[in-house]
């Protein structure tokens, strides 16, 4: 997707754009109101995020300008003010979705790609799953056990959690962000390579051994559950 950061706060506007862009999305940046409205209105954005309380001229109004010039592009409206009224507000003005703040990165990129997926054919239902299968890697869910070719591999609670999560999004690229967000409810960069180091762990507990390398690095972005 290509998207449209609408937010005055500096470091919230790079945390939000460092972690779209590592999830595969391109990401432009306005930090008031009034170019933001600009940016929205001279480019094609697949969704929007805007920030209510903008310097300049205040997200709803950047919304409602928007829509009064035929505009579609799906907005997702973030605010500290969290009130029933505050986002029936927020919606009437034209937002599609109304996250408020303090939120997670994660909840944050989930909406975004649900927002994206609306005007598009349903896939298949969720289904509640006890078990994940990829490749010849298995997981109980119940049993919290993990084998790979029948044979029984022992992790540690954070590798369980790693692992089930790339299991979950087999074959999609897994970002730092996410992952820190996801294990450890870090809403930040630690500036640590904890994840590096977790990921090298449970690389020789599922990898080593075996003819076909499933935990793949995506340079520059993150990891991903995918045969070699």
């Amino acid at each position: 997707m290509k998207i449209l950061i609408i937010e005055d706060d500096l470091s919230a506007a790079e945390f939000m754009r460092k972690g779209l862009s590592e999830a595969g999305h391109s990401v432009d940046v306005a930090h008031d109101g009034k170019n933001g409205l600009a940016m929205a209105a001279g480019d094609d954005h697949d969704a929007i995020v805007a920030d209510r309380m903008l310097p300049g001229l205040d997200g709803l109004s950047v919304i409602r300008a928007l829509r009064a010039t035929g505009s579609t592009t799906p907005v997702l409206v973030l605010s500290a003010l969290g009130e029933v009224d505050h986002r029936v507000e927020g919606l009437k003005a034209g937002g599609d979705d109304y996250l408020v703040k303090p939120y997670a990165f994660s909840e944050l990129l989930a909406r975004l790609e649900a927002l994206d997926r609306r005007s598009m054919p349903r896939g298949e239902s969720a289904q509640t799953e006890t078990k994940l299968v990829y490749a010849d890697l298995e997981m109980d869910l119940i049993s919290r056990q993990v084998r790979r070719a029948g044979r029984l591999i022992d992790l540690k609670p954070r590798e369980f959690m790693l692992l089930e999560i790339l299991m979950r999004h087999a074959g999609r690229v897994m970002t730092r962000t996410m992952l820190l967000e996801k294990i450890w409810n870090y809403h930040f960069d630690p500036q640590t390579n904890l994840i590096d180091v977790h990921i090298s762990r449970l690389r020789n507990k599922i990898d080593k051994g075996f003819d076909t390398s499933l935990i793949q690095t995506v340079r520059g972005a993150g990891y991903s559950l995918r045969a070699a």
